[in-house]
């Protein structure tokens, strides 16, 4: 009797290997983030420059599951606390001081990529309208956290921190939500079109 290997439950697991697939995905989502940072805007009204890391945090999270995500954006974090420059526009904590205005983003990645690893987990990224509320939650952890830290490093109000961290993306967000929205459900069509996630939507 032959015997079947578990549906995949992100996207990661369709991948074949265990141990060295993992630490090769953790390494590479860190990675993909530190490119994504270094595409950055600056805007003359606020510190925090548009870049494509949000994107790429919910993306690796959602691809890789919990543990992975969690563990991928740690070490993002880490690194970039001891120098290695891959923060927004080459920049390093190391160099920079954690207490610069847009660092608390960069802590509420490893809070969303877990979250999200989460949701992807129990088939969030199955259906258009799950993968959009799964990358919704996830923006809304780095935004909680990094408009409280924005507030805190400048002595700045609520309003003044919502206006300088927040509003000036949500544009952005809402067509990064659709991409990921077409994105994801495709990916697994695929897999089951190649028989390799024969697991019914959840």
């Amino acid at each position: 009797m032959a015997i079947s290997s578990p549906a995949p439950r992100v996207l990661a697991d369709a991948l074949p290997g265990s141990v060295v697939r993992d630490v090769v995905l953790v390494l590479g989502g860190a990675a993909f983030v530190g490119l994504a940072a270094q595409v950055a805007v600056p805007l003359p009204f606020t510190p925090v420059p548009v870049t494509g890391q949000t994107f790429a945090v919910l993306m690796v999270g959602a691809a890789l599951g919990t543990f992975r995500g969690l563990i991928s954006m740690s070490i993002y974090l880490l690194a970039g606390l001891i120098g290695v420059p891959w923060f927004a526009s080459g920049s390093a904590a190391y160099s920079e001081g954690v207490l610069t205005p847009s660092f608390g983003y960069i802590v509420g990645f490893v809070l969303a990529g877990a979250l999200v690893g989460r949701l992807a987990e129990r088939g969030w990224t199955r259906t258009p309208l799950r993968t959009s509320g799964m990358m919704v939650l996830g923006n809304l952890v780095i935004y909680t956290v990094g408009v409280t830290w924005l507030k805190v490093a400048l002595s700045a109000t609520w309003s003044d921190a919502i206006a300088w961290g927040l509003t000036p993306f949500l544009i952005g967000d809402a067509i990064k939500i659709a991409l990921a929205a077409g994105l994801f459900p495709a990916a697994w069509l695929g897999l089951k079109k190649l028989g390799l996630a024969p697991r019914e939507d959840a």
